[in-house]
């Protein structure tokens, strides 16, 4: 097992990283998380993809430890896959402990190299799951958008007729780098002018679901001091060719819209219960697929229910 020291996220880190997400959820925001109805954390909380970039960042240390890139690149594991489940809130000047298990290596039926993490907040359990490299994507592989058409035509924060919400974003340097900031993250290894080094990490464009998900339900007309809502789970594959390839400035396309395996109700109602979204970054006139990720949100109601 691989550990690190205990990390300690501020208040400031989380506004750095909130912001430059354009995350405007009330559980993060230390004026107005009091306004949140049953709200049981007493206080604002870390964003859970500025978890998953730290741990991001941790397990690429781990890789060059253990000297596993080469490994990786061997066998074409191009695809970034990440499952995680949340456990609890992380606050403000609470340790944060990163515990990596050992790498394990199959080569059937596909080959594979996946990791097991644990996320601790002052010892206690945050978030649980795994860090798994693939030649192809672990979820929602059979995803194809060649055939939409190109999306930069259509409008902002609309919904399109194949159901899905779509939400615009744009690749920024000065973003992905604040992002990394609050994540507690280097951001040297990405990016340097004097080089012309500009590579983005993995985590920031699957970062911008919160804001696009929040503007999805903004668009529902959704009470979000009433009736809060909360991730439970996160499944996510990026791909790092694509990756690779991004610049900035380049337009993110966002899709969301409820998985196929779900109810009919959506995020904005007041009624709605635990739900899973499919949800899709999309680059480039042909719509290339930067990430794809299955989110699951559930009310703050439930969730306190579950833990009682």
């Amino acid at each position: 097992m691989y550990e690190i020291n205990a990390d300690i996220f501020t208040q400031l880190h989380i506004d750095v990283a909130r912001n430059s997400t354009d995350d405007f959820n009330l559980f993060h925001d230390s004026r107005n998380w009091h306004k949140i109805k049953g709200n049981p954390f007493n206080g604002p909380i870390t964003l859970g993809f500025q978890l998953e970039s730290l741990v991001e960042g941790k397990i690429a240390a781990y890789r060059r430890q253990a000297d596993e890139y080469g490994l990786i690149e061997q066998h074409g594991l191009n695809f970034s896959n990440y499952q995680f489940s949340f456990a609890s809130a992380i606050k403000p000047g609470q340790f944060v402990e990163v515990e990596i298990k050992a790498s394990q290596f199959k080569t059937q039926p596909l080959p594979m190299l996946s990791n097991r993490i644990m996320v601790k907040s002052d010892a206690s359990l945050a978030l649980l799951g795994y860090k798994k490299e693939s030649a192809e994507p672990l979820y929602l592989a059979d995803a194809d958008f060649s055939g939409m058409g190109d999306l930069r035509s259509e409008p902002d924060r609309t919904f399109l007729a194949s159901g899905h919400f779509l939400k615009r974003k744009f690749m920024t340097t000065s973003n992905a780098k604040n992002f990394l900031c609050g994540s507690l993250r280097d951001q040297t290894e990405f990016f340097d002018e004097l080089q012309d080094k500009v590579v983005f990490p993995e985590m920031f464009p699957c970062s911008l679901l919160s804001s696009a998900l929040l503007e999805k339900a903004l668009k529902k007309r959704h009470d979000f001091e009433k009736n809060p809502m909360v991730f439970t789970s996160h499944k996510i594959s990026v791909d790092r060719t694509g990756l690779s390839q991004l610049k900035s400035t380049d337009a993110l396309h966002i899709l969301i819209k409820p998985a196929r395996n779900s109810s009919e109700h959506d995020f904005g109602e007041p009624s709605a219960t635990a739900l899973d979204y499919e949800c899709f970054g999309l680059v480039g006139s042909n719509n290339v697929l930067l990430f794809r990720a299955i989110i699951s949100l559930s009310p703050l109601e439930l969730l306190v229910q579950s833990l009682q």
